[in-house]
């Protein structure tokens, strides 16, 4: 997917061959410390759940999400010497800075979850699936958001979170979701200060 500032994207991944991700509960906090090195320069976290074997996000992109990064995308091989090979690459042939950031994020966790569990190869599946619900009839906010773009009722952000927010409590993991300490679940619910989200602009733009 190719990401577009000033919108919302519900990103998710899960271990490969639906394997578990996290290990220790160390694990889930090294995880949310990459998530605030590599996300947040970029993009506002609105809401996200780590599950013993997968992940969800909701983010709102920045501008600086959606610009290239120095990352190249695989593309053909050439031989050497090849004038092709030789050109100057567009600026399409280079990954956009957000996937280049959670590729990094994922890279990186990887890497150190194989050597705390003497594993190696790949933890995550091959590709992190992103979808947002803005498709017809868009409509804008009025001050300083006006210039981010929506359908009319906004249900499937809002159907997200709320879907996010209960993945614990569908998997029997906890009774309910506030009881979960790996989401942000507890941040809506007033029970914790300090948050990776942007609760004001989540609360904003989800009507909570």
């Amino acid at each position: 997917m190719k990401y577009q500032p000033h919108q919302i994207y519900h990103i998710y991944n899960q271990g490969n061959n639906k394997q578990k991700i996290f290990f220790q509960k160390r694990n889930y906090r090294f995880f949310l410390g990459k998530m605030r090195k590599y996300l947040l320069p970029v993009a506002d976290i609105l809401c996200y759940c780590l599950m013993p074997n997968h992940f969800h996000w909701l983010v709102y992109t920045r501008p600086e999400a959606c610009w290239p990064s120095k990352a190249v995308k695989p593309r053909k091989k050439y031989k050497p010497g090849d004038a092709l090979d030789r050109r100057p690459l567009p600026e399409d042939d280079y990954q956009q800075t957000f996937s280049h950031c959670i590729g990094m994020l994922l890279s990186s966790y990887t890497r150190a979850i194989n050597n705390q569990e003497k594993r190696s190869g790949s933890l995550f599946r091959p590709k992190t699936k992103a979808k947002d619900g803005w498709i017809d009839d868009f409509i804008t906010l009025e001050g300083k958001h006006r210039n981010l773009f929506f359908r009319p009722d906004n249900s499937y952000a809002l159907q997200c979170l709320e879907y996010i927010h209960k993945n614990p409590e569908e998997a029997k993991l906890v009774s309910k979701a506030e009881s979960w300490p790996y989401s942000s679940a507890r941040d809506y619910a007033g029970m914790r200060k300090r948050s990776l989200c942007n609760l004001t602009l989540g609360k904003e733009l989800l009507g909570i």
